[in-house]
């Protein structure tokens, strides 16, 4: 008898540690989001000539075109950035309430007179670029800090291209050598931002061909989920879910798609949705 209960209890916890392993893998039964964020949502685009839907979808989630929006042009080559024609452009987009936030130097990211302006934004927008320049300047800053505080309180971060993929948690194409190596040779430029979790991001992936690229990254990092997005075209996150806007695919890898050499990815259209979690 004490031996069918000493079995009983070890049979037990064994089914209690498998649950708590699966809850790692797909997130916990809260109804918290493993993926996005649980209260900001992400407006992520793929690059090129983004059109008008992309920037109404960000103005709508921050509150309107006059909602206050800070814009990011530091991924940019740093000689060629101005500010005022960065805050010219978008308010030919219809924006009236812009600041342009950029810098090169994290002491000066981690200032209140720099980062505090993040405070009162409902909404951020990261330009195009190169990623790895966003997190020289910003990663572990106060500024860092302040734009995972702005999605807590239900704001919006957006971004093309670069901006697209300093969102992911793993960073595509950080090395500083060229965008063509997906994996940096240098740790710290293999992390970004981490606004939408447990994923790699990849762009431009019609143009110039990207679309299996990101697979290098998931046969090293299984738990990962790869996501590539066509110019011209946004997914809009909110937790687990995002849906696809704009005119161009997305495509969807994970270890699933090409365990024994499938090579496949989900296609996603316009219009098309896709919940994380579940992977469908």
């Amino acid at each position: 008898m004490m031996k069918k209960t000493v079995e009983i209890r070890t049979l037990l916890i064994l089914l209690f540690t498998a649950a708590l392993l699966l809850q790692g893998c797909r997130g916990d039964t809260t109804g918290t989001p493993f993926y996005g964020p649980a209260n900001g949502s992400l407006v992520i685009a793929g690059g090129g000539k983004l059109p008008p839907v992309i920037f109404e979808k960000f103005a709508e989630l921050a509150g309107g075109f006059d909602a206050n929006i800070i814009i990011i042009p530091t991924a940019g080559n740093p000689d060629n950035i101005d500010n005022g024609w960065v805050k010219e452009k978008w308010e030919n987009s219809g924006f009236t309430n812009i600041t342009v936030l950029h810098t090169t130097d994290p002491e000066e990211a981690g200032k209140k007179e720099f980062y505090g302006k993040i405070d009162k934004a409902q909404g951020v927008w990261f330009e195009g670029g190169r990623q790895w320049r966003l997190v020289d300047a910003y990663y572990d800053t106060k500024t860092y800090q302040k734009l995972h505080e702005l999605l807590d309180r239900g704001g919006v971060i957006g971004g093309s291209s670069a901006g697209a993929s300093i969102q992911a948690s793993f960073l595509a194409r950080g090395d500083v050598t060229g965008n063509t190596i997906m994996i940096s040779s240098d740790e710290r430029h293999r992390k970004g931002f981490g606004f939408l979790r447990n994923t790699a991001i990849d762009q431009h992936i019609d143009t110039r061909n990207r679309w299996t690229d990101i697979q290098e990254i998931i046969f090293k990092y299984p738990e990962l989920t790869g996501i590539g997005i066509s110019e011209s075209t946004a997914i809009v996150v909110k937790g687990d879910d995002f849906e696809v806007i704009g005119t161009g695919n997305v495509a969807v890898t994970t270890i699933k798609h090409i365990s024994g050499n499938n090579n496949s990815f989900t296609m996603l259209l316009p219009g098309g949705s896709y919940n994380m979690r579940s992977q469908e």
